[in-house]
C-alpha cells in the first residue's frame, strides 16, 4: 500500500466515514481514528501529517462522533490554515474552524471586548515601526532603520515569550541572546512603545494574544463561553508554539484533555522568534495518558534523501536530538546526494545554473527547483548566474537584490561619487576601484568587520559586502576600470533582473523554505561560518544550525545537490573548509568522534548504533517490554512504569547541575540531561563501574563529572577541584 501528500485538483469527496480513511498507512489510521483524550502525533518531515490530521477531524465529524463547529485547529500561517480548510471541504467536514492563533484569538477578542472591557476594541496597529520609532525619539537613542527593524522584532520577541520591559535586559542576559542593542536601551525604548500604546489607545499583534489571554483569565463566564463553543482542539506545528500561544492554548481547553497536536522537534528553527519545543518534548509529561503515534514513513523524498537527512539528525546532541524520528522512504531508488566543491562562489553558482538548465532539458519543470541559501545576500550571484544562463528564476521571502532598499541606497552614493569624480573628498586616500567603493559605502554602513548577531543590521551589512566584493571581481576582470564602469555594470544587472516575475526556479533562504518541497534542490554554500553561520556561538544555536539543514534536505523529493566553495572569488586564498555536519556524511570524510571515513555518499557509519545493535533490545526492567524511546532507554524502563527514584537526590543533582553549567557556559543538558539525572537517582551508583553502566554517562562525562556526581550519591555536596586548565573551557 501506499500514501500520498498530495491530491488531484478536484477529489471526490467520500461517501461515508469510513471511506475518509481510505489510504492511509496503518500510523496515519491510528491518528484519525483517536478521537477522545490527548493525542500527540510526532510527525518527521514528508510523512503525511496535514493528511493525518485532516482526515481525523473529518472522520470524527462524518462519523458523527464530533460537532464541525466544536473543533477549532490552529496553525501558523495563513497558507497553512487555507490548506487545512481546503481539505476539510474536500473531505466532507465543512464548517471546522481552522486558523492561525492570531486569527482565532482576534475573532474572540472583537466579540467578547465590549462585554468585557466595553466600547470598541482598540485598533489594531498595523505597522509598529513608525511607533517604536517614536518611542526611542522620546527616549533619546538613535536607531537607523535596520536598528529599527531588530529592535522591534526584540519588543515582538519579548512580548511572545512574556517579557515585560524591566526583565528583558535580565531574561537576555540569562537566554544568552544577541541584542542588536544595549538591553538597557532596547528595555527603555520597550516601556516607552508600550506607554505610547496606551496613550493612543492602539494594539498591536502581540497584544491580541495577551488581552485574550487576559480575557479569559478574568472573566470565567466569557472562558466557559469559549470552552461551550470549542471542545476539540488540533493544533500543527506544535514544536513552533511561544509560550504565549501556550498559555492562550491552555485557557481555552481548561480542564479537559481533548486536544490534538503534531509537530517534529527536528524541525525547531524559530526559535529567535520565542518559538522552543518544549511544550512537545514535555507533552507526556503534562498528559499522562496520551495517546503518542509517531509518523516515519516518508512519501515525499528517495530512499537516498532521506538517508542522508537521517544521518544528519544522528549526529545532533541535546534534548531535541533524543526524539528524533528516523525517517522510512516509502518511494522508489533514486539518484544519491551530490556533494561538489567549487573554486570559489562565482563558480559554484555558474556551476549550480549549469546543472540546472541540464535538469530543465531533461524535462525537470523549473518551478520543480530550488536554490536554498542560508541568508539572503547569497542570492546576487545566482541571479546574476541563472540569468546569464538564461535560466528563469524567482525570489521568495526576500527582495530581489537589486531591489533592496540598502542596495538602492549605496547604488546612488555610488552614481554620484563617480559623478564627483576627483572631487570627491571621500575618495582623496582610496587607492583603486575597491578602495574607492569602501570609502563610499562605508558613508552607509558598511565596516571591514561584521556586525554581531543577526537581524537587519546584518543583512544590511552583508547585502553592502556583496556590492565590496563585486567590486573586487570587477577589477579582477578589468584591471584599470573606473567608479563609473562600476556603476554601469551595476546598471546593467539591476536591468536584466527588473523582468517581469516568472514560474522559475525558486531561490529562497532556509527559513523561508519551510513547509515547501521541490523535484530538486540545491543547497549551496555550505562553509564554515555560513552553515553553521558565525554569529551561532551556543550548542543550542548551533544544533538550530543543524535542524535548518536538515529541513533543507527534507526539501528535496528526487535531487539533492550539496555544495560549497573554497574562496570568496576567483584566485582568493582557499582557505574555507565544508561544514562541520557534512562530516562522516560526504564521501571521503570522516565521521564525528571516528576514524573511519563515511562508507558512501548520502549515508553516515554509525559505530554506536551498530555496537547497539548488537546487544539485542533495551528491555524495560520492570515489565520487560521492548523499549524504543531514547529517553526510556535511558532510564530502562516504560514512562509508564513505577519509579523507585530518590527524589532528594534528583532534586540535589539538578541543583549542582546548574551550577556546574553556569561554571563551565553551557546549557544544562551539556552536563546531563533530565534523563540521565533521573536514572542516576534511581540507580544510586556507587563505583564509577556502576555509573558508566548508565545510558548518558559516557567515559568523556564520567572522567569529567564521575567523582562530583559519585560523591553526591554518598551524601555529598559534590564540590570539587577544578581539573587542571579547566576553567579555559
Amino acid at each position: 500500500m501506499t500514501s500520498a501528500t498530495h491530491s488531484t485538483l478536484f477529489p471526490q469527496v467520500p461517501d461515508s466515514a469510513d471511506a475518509v480513511l481510505d489510504g492511509l498507512d496503518p500510523e496515519q489510521r491510528e491518528v484519525a481514528t483517536a478521537l477522545q483524550g490527548p493525542v500527540c502525533v510526532l510527525a518527521g518531515a514528508g510523512t503525511g501529517k496535514t493528511r493525518a490530521i485532516t482526515h481525523r477531524i473529518a472522520y470524527g465529524v462524518r462519523a458523527g462522533i464530533v460537532q464541525p463547529t466544536s473543533v477549532l485547529a490552529v496553525t501558523f500561517t495563513n497558507r497553512a490554515a487555507g490548506e487545512m480548510r481546503g481539505r476539510l471541504r474536500q473531505l466532507g467536514a465543512g464548517g471546522v474552524q481552522a486558523r492561525t492563533f492570531h486569527s482565532a484569538a482576534l475573532r474572540q477578542l472583537q466579540y467578547f471586548w465590549p462585554k468585557a472591557v466595553g466600547g470598541d476594541l482598540p485598533r489594531l496597529l498595523e505597522r509598529k515601526v513608525q511607533l517604536v520609532a517614536e518611542a526611542a525619539a522620546r527616549c533619546n537613542i538613535r536607531l537607523d532603520r535596520n536598528e529599527l527593524r531588530d529592535v522591534t522584532s526584540e519588543i515582538e520577541w519579548a512580548k511572545v515569550t512574556q517579557t515585560v520591559p524591566a526583565d528583558y535586559p535580565a531574561v537576555v542576559a540569562k537566554s544568552q541572546r544577541d541584542a542588536p542593542r544595549d538591553p538597557a536601551e532596547i528595555s527603555q525604548v520597550y516601556a516607552m512603545y508600550e506607554q505610547l500604546k496606551r496613550d493612543r489607545t492602539v494594539i498591536d499583534f502581540e497584544d491580541v494574544l495577551l488581552l485574550t489571554v487576559g480575557i479569559l483569565q478574568d472573566r470565567h463566564d466569557i472562558a466557559d463561553h469559549v470552552r461551550r463553543q470549542y471542545q476539540h482542539f488540533v493544533v500543527d506545528e506544535y514544536q513552533d508554539v511561544s509560550p504565549l500561544q501556550q498559555r492562550l492554548l491552555d485557557l481555552w481547553l481548561g480542564d479537559r484533555d481533548n486536544l490534538c497536536v503534531v509537530g517534529d522537534a527536528s524541525q525547531t528553527i524559530y526559535s529567535f522568534t520565542g518559538a522552543t519545543p518544549d511544550h512537545l518534548l514535555n507533552f507526556r509529561t503534562r498528559h499522562p495518558r496520551a495517546t503518542v503515534v509517531k509518523l516515519v514513513r516518508d512519501y515525499r523524498s528517495t530512499p537516498q534523501v532521506v538517508h542522508l537527512a537521517n544521518g544528519l539528525l544522528g549526529q545532533a546532541r541535546g534534548r531535541a536530538a533524543e526524539h528524533r524520528l528516523e525517517l522510512v522512504s516509502q518511494r522508489e531508488r533514486g539518484p544519491e546526494p551530490a556533494y561538489t566543491e567549487y573554486a570559489d562562489e562565482p563558480a559554484e553558482a555558474e556551476g549550480t545554473a549549469r546543472r540546472i538548465r541540464d535538469l530543465i532539458a531533461a524535462g525537470v519543470p523549473a518551478g520543480e527547483i530550488a536554490v536554498l541559501y542560508r541568508v539572503n545576500s547569497q542570492s546576487e550571484v545566482y541571479e546574476q548566474a541563472l540569468a546569464d544562463a538564461g535560466v528563469p528564476y524567482q525570489l521568495r521571502g526576500a527582495e530581489r537584490f537589486f531591489e533592496r532598499a540598502e542596495v538602492r541606497e549605496a547604488g546612488v552614493a555610488l552614481r554620484g561619487a563617480a559623478r564627483a569624480g576627483g572631487n570627491d573628498s571621500l575618495l582623496d586616500d582610496a587607492q583603486g576601484l575597491p578602495a574607492e567603493v569602501r570609502a563610499v559605502l562605508s558613508t552607509k554602513g558598511w565596516r571591514s568587520e561584521p556586525p554581531a548577531g543577526s537581524g537587519a543590521v546584518r543583512d544590511r551589512w552583508e547585502s553592502l559586502a556583496a556590492l565590496v566584493r563585486l567590486a573586487e571581481d570587477f577589477e579582477r576582470a578589468r584591471p584599470g576600470a573606473t567608479l563609473s564602469d562600476l556603476v554601469a555594470e551595476l546598471d546593467e544587472r539591476a536591468a536584466a533582473q527588473h523582468a517581469p516575475t516568472v514560474q522559475g526556479v525558486t531561490l529562497a533562504s532556509l527559513h523561508s523554505a519551510k513547509g515547501l518541497e521541490w523535484d530538486a534542490v540545491f543547497l549551496v554554500g555550505l562553509t564554515e561560518g555560513m552553515m553553521p553561520i558565525t554569529y551561532a556561538k551556543t550548542d543550542e544555536q548551533i544544533e538550530e544550525e543543524r535542524r535548518l539543514l536538515y529541513v533543507g534536505v527534507t526539501r528535496a523529493r528526487f535531487h539533492l545537490s550539496l555544495s560549497w566553495s573554497l574562496a570568496r572569488s576567483p584566485g582568493g586564498r582557499s582557505g574555507r573548509r565544508p561544514s562541520r555536519f557534512l562530516n562522516g556524511l560526504r564521501p571521503g570524510s570522516a565521521a564525528p568522534g571516528s576514524r573511519s571515513a563515511a562508507g558512501g555518499s548520502g549515508g553516515i557509519e554509525r559505530p554506536v548504533a551498530a555496537r547497539r545493535k548488537r546487544r539485542g533490545p533495551a528491555l524495560c526492567r520492570v515489565c520487560g517490554r521492548t523499549l524504543t524511546d531514547a529517553g526510556e532507554m535511558k532510564l530502562m524502563r516504560c514512562d509508564d512504569c513505577p519509579s523507585d527514584m530518590d527524589e532528594a537526590l534528583y532534586e540535589r543533582l539538578r541543583d549542582w547541575r546548574a551550577v556546574r553549567a553556569q561554571e563551565i557556559s553551557q546549557p544544562a543538558y551539556c552536563v546531563f540531561t533530565d534523563k540521565t539525572l533521573m536514572a542516576i537517582a534511581e540507580a544510586v551508583p556507587g563505583s564509577e563501574g556502576e555509573l558508566a553502566g548508565i545510558p548518558g554517562v559516557g567515559a568523556r562525562k564520567l572522567g569529567r563529572f564521575g567523582a562530583a556526581v559519585l560523591d553526591i550519591c554518598a551524601g555529598g555536596d559534590g564540590v570539587e577541584e577544578p581539573a587542571e586548565g579547566e576553567e579555559e573551557v
